[in-house]
């Protein structure tokens, strides 16, 4: 089985679910398998940090570029909203971790915002100006701000 892992990820998934689903457990290729399911667990908080900075980030551009607002940014504000909460919903015990990564996030966004706008970083606040209950609540976006 280990072979098989390296060589045909997908064909390794469907024989360790066969060899579980038959109870055979002596050859289930457990060294990987408790790698994969560690990986799921690391994936699911990567989609959560990653769509809270992709949300943080067009809110600071919502904020910081009002002339420029766009349908493209509303809809990925939604979207990311959405992803965090069905990601939520499929697995409860993360609920607290968008709070965990507020601030981690909101630095990443902070620069790419900089970045993706040519406003100096320094405009915008140090530390994530927004309560995250407001940052995931679908009716609510920031006010313009004067720069």
């Amino acid at each position: 089985m280990s072979a098989t892992y390296k060589a045909d990820f997908n064909l390794w998934i469907e024989q360790t679910a066969q060899l579980l689903r038959s109870h055979h457990w002596h050859e289930v290729d457990v060294e990987h398998l408790i790698e994969e399911v560690e990986g799921l667990g690391k994936s699911e908080r990567r989609g959560i940090a990653s769509q809270l900075t992709r949300l943080l980030l067009h809110l600071l551009k919502w904020q910081y570029q009002p002339q420029r607002r766009s349908d493209s940014w509303l809809d990925s504000i939604t979207d990311s909203r959405t992803q965090i909460e069905l990601a939520i919903e499929d697995s409860p015990s993360l609920k607290s971790y968008p709070t965990e990564q507020l601030e981690e996030s909101y630095q990443r966004a902070r620069r790419q915002a900089a970045k993706q706008t040519g406003i100096q970083i320094s405009v915008f606040p140090e530390e994530c100006p927004y309560f995250l209950e407001l940052v995931l609540d679908e009716d609510w976006l920031p006010e313009a701000s004067d720069i």
